[in-house]
């Protein structure tokens, strides 16, 4: 597994976490799209406004591999923000690679490119 050094394991202040620190000996957790509801908390939007800003620091619009990046973390981006960067992907391996789509994650968290925000 790829550990991606230099990118925030947590959102600060929270228990949200970005990474994991070691691989799962019964496999990686699947990554899954999760559906997004206008009514969640501040904090979770929060949480992913975050991440994708730590994903544009570290990798730009560049491929990068999962590694040890959490999978419920992806899973609120992953169809959206996040996108498979080979076919066929494998939802279940720490060496899948992913993409952020750079459009859409503008679209959708504007504040996470906004230098003044952070």
């Amino acid at each position: 597994m790829i550990k991606h050094r230099g990118f925030p394991g947590r959102l600060p202040g929270t228990d949200f976490q970005f990474t994991i620190r070691r691989a799962n000996p019964k496999g990686a957790t699947p990554i899954i799209r999760r559906e997004r509801y206008r009514d969640r908390r501040g904090v979770d939007r929060a949480a992913d406004a975050a991440f994708v800003r730590a994903l544009w620091e570290h990798f730009g619009a560049e491929p990068f591999a999962r590694g040890n990046l959490d999978a419920g973390r992806l899973s609120w981006l992953f169809g959206r923000e996040v996108l498979p960067a080979e076919e066929p992907f494998d939802p279940q391996s720490y060496d899948a690679m992913l993409v952020l789509d750079v459009a859409a994650a503008r679209a959708a968290f504007p504040d996470a490119f906004d230098e003044d925000a952070w």
